[in-house]
């Protein structure tokens, strides 16, 4: 299963306040209201579950969860109902004080779940040779 756990930006700003600065969208269709994050994250999963798929795994579905807290604590949660034999999950490579200003999803995920974890770190960026 490849997962995508999202909040609505409303939800962010009730626990880490400086999420407030970023704009609040919502679009209305089906019959229900819909925010541009769940459709982002059913694009994301879906996207993976390609990815993963083309790699050669069997039987991927994509799924996207709409989180009432932080991130990561969904992931866990959902790690646990699902019993999931691994976590795979990113980091942007934060440090120092953008990583304590934005947090660590990665980094919660490793230290709260009971299962063994694989954090994928960013593609390093090649270095331009002077001259």
């Amino acid at each position: 299963m490849i997962l995508t756990v999202w909040e609505p930006l409303l939800t962010q700003i009730t626990w880490a306040p400086i999420a407030a600065a970023a704009p609040v969208i919502m679009q209305t269709g089906g019959g229900r209201d819909q925010f541009e994050e769940e459709q982002h994250a059913q694009l994301l999963a879906a996207k993976g579950a390609e990815f993963a798929t083309g790699a050669g795994l069997p039987d991927v579905t994509p799924r996207a969860e709409r989180s009432g807290g932080p991130v990561w604590a969904a992931i866990v949660d959902i790690a646990a109902e699902l019993d999931a034999s691994l976590v795979v999950t990113g980091s942007r490579g934060l440090s120092g004080a953008r990583s304590v200003l934005l947090g660590s999803t990665s980094t919660r995920v490793l230290h709260h779940v009971d299962r063994p974890v694989l954090i994928v770190p960013p593609v390093a960026e090649k270095k331009k040779k002077k001259g």
